[in-house]
């Protein structure tokens, strides 16, 4: 059985790419929430539901920006991979940086890819579009517990 909607948490601090990441979504065929956080404590926050987000889902996928306030995304990643209850939610490295050793550094923190954003408004809505596509229809995803 294929699942037809997500929780997506958005860990992002570019108010242009949240809302080309919502406009992207909001055109798919699937029905899936998405959360946005503006900083990397704030992602932790929501993922272990510290203070206001005490209530909040935990997401089936993870678009993790690298260049964040408070805690880059290689930090966040290391504590979402290094604890038991969410290391299977899928982490994407969503980001503009086309280093090497960005790229390195993510897969040896189990990032599940890495993509670098594109600078043309089209392609990145393509590659939003293509995400949701092979996260919600091909890959089947861990049931959460």
């Amino acid at each position: 059985m294929l699942v037809n909607s997500v929780d997506i948490l958005l860990v992002e601090d570019n108010l242009g790419d949240i809302e080309l990441t919502r406009e992207a979504l909001k055109e798919s065929k699937f029905n899936n929430k998405l959360y946005v956080v503006n900083d990397g404590q704030e992602a932790l926050d929501f993922l272990f539901k510290k203070g206001a987000f005490s209530k909040v889902i935990t997401p089936d996928l993870i678009l993790l920006d690298l260049n964040l306030p408070k805690k880059n995304g290689h930090e966040v990643l290391k504590e979402i991979k290094e604890n038991k209850k969410l290391r299977r939610i899928p982490v994407v490295m969503l980001t503009t940086s086309k280093s090497e050793e960005d790229v390195f550094r993510s897969y040896d923190l189990h990032a599940n890819c890495f993509i670098t954003k594109p600078l043309d408004l089209n392609s990145f809505i393509d590659i939003v579009k293509q995400l949701e596509n092979f996260w919600v229809s091909l890959v089947k995803l861990p049931n959460k517990k």
